[in-house]
C-alpha cells in the first residue's frame, strides 16, 4: 500500500492543498507545484516518508513554510535578514552571511553552517552558491533530510503535530495554519488511497476483526472516512475503528457486530452501477 500511494503522489495533490495567492506570486507557485510533483514519488521514498501519516505531516509543514508552494525563499529584505549575521548558532561568521544564508526551501534552509553540512550530503557547494537551495527539487530533498536527521517520521506516525512543528520551526509559529494544511493533506491523502482501491468483485477482502493489522485495514478506513467517520489511517483495527465499524454497520442495517464480513465490505465498496 505505501509504495502505491507515493507512486500517486504528483501536481494533483500539491495543487489541491495550494491557495489562491497573489498575481505575483502565481507563476511562481505554478512552476514550484510542476517541478516538486513528479519529483514526489522519487524522493520521498529515499528518507521513508511513505505512510500516509508521514507523506501528510510531511506536505503540510512544506505547504506553510513555503507559503502555499508559493515561494522558496524566505519573506524579507536586507534589513530583515541582518538579524541573523553573527549568529554563531547558524555558522554565520562573516558580514553578510545574515542575507547570504537566508532561508531558503520549502522547509527553509538558513545558516552558513547549515547550507555546508546539507550541501555536503547532497554532494552540492551549497555553501558557495546558496541559491541552489531554491530550486524546488533540491529544496524536496533538503526537505528530506533535515526530516529524517530530526527523526520526526516517528512523531508523524503518531499524528502529534505539535511535535512535528516544532521539529520543523523551533516553536508553535503558525500552528493553526499548519493544523489547515494537515486537514487538507488528510483529505487527499485518503482520496489518492481511495482511487487505488479495487472494487470487492475484482479481490478479497479478508474478514476484519478488534487487532487486525495491515493494508486491508487501511481500505477499511479510508472507507469508513468516506462514509464521515473521521478515523487515522494507520492500518490498526483499534477501538476508535471497532466503534465506526458498528455505527456504520447499524445505519446500513446489518449486523452491528464491528466484524467487516462480506456484507460490511460490499456495503462499503458497492459494485458499480448498483
Amino acid at each position: 500500500m505505501s509504495q502505491q500511494l507515493v507512486d500517486r503522489l504528483g501536481v494533483d495533490i500539491l495543487k489541491a492543498m495550494a491557495p489562491a495567492v497573489p498575481v505575483s506570486r502565481r507563476a511562481r507557485q505554478a512552476a514550484i507545484i510542476a517541478a516538486l510533483g513528479p519529483a514526489l514519488p522519487i524522493v520521498l521514498p529515499d528518507y521513508d516518508i511513505v505512510t500516509p501519516r508521514r507523506i501528510e505531516h510531511f506536505l503540510a509543514q512544506a505547504a506553510h513554510e513555503s507559503a502555499g508552494f508559493s515561494t522558496t525563499e524566505e519573506l524579507g529584505g536586507p534589513s530583515y535578514f541582518a538579524r541573523y549575521d553573527g549568529r554563531a548558532d547558524l555558522g554565520n561568521v562573516k558580514p553578510g552571511d545574515g542575507a547570504r544564508y537566508h532561508g531558503r526551501g520549502i522547509f527553509q534552509l538558513t545558516g552558513r553552517a547549515n547550507y555546508r553540512r546539507i550541501g555536503g550530503l547532497l554532494g552540492l557547494d551549497l555553501e558557495g552558491k546558496p541559491e541552489l537551495a531554491s530550486d524546488p527539487v533540491v529544496s524536496l530533498r533538503i526537505a528530506g533530510l533535515y526530516w529524517r536527521d530530526r527523526k520526526i517520521g516517528a512523531m508523524a506516525e503518531e499524528d502529534d503535530l505539535l511535535r512535528v512543528t516544532r521539529a520543523i520551526n523551533g516553536g508553535k509559529n503558525g500552528l493553526d495554519d499548519r493544523r489547515r494544511y494537515l486537514g487538507i493533506a488528510k483529505r487527499e491523502v485518503a482520496r489518492l488511497i481511495a482511487a487505488g482501491i479495487q472494487p470487492v468483485d475484482a479481490v478479497h477482502y479478508p474478514v476484519l476483526r478488534r487487532g487486525s493489522e495491515g493494508d486491508a485495514v487501511e481500505i477499511l478506513q479510508v472507507r469508513l472516512r468516506q462514509q464521515g467517520f473521521p478515523l487515522t489511517l494507520d492500518g490498526d483495527f483499534g477501538p476508535a475503528t471497532e466503534l465506526a465499524v458498528k455505527a456504520f454497520q447499524a445505519r446500513a442495517g446489518l449486523l452491528a457486530d464491528g466484524i467487516v464480513g462480506p456484507q460490511s465490505w460490499a456495503a462499503l465498496i458497492p459494485r458499480e452501477g448498483a
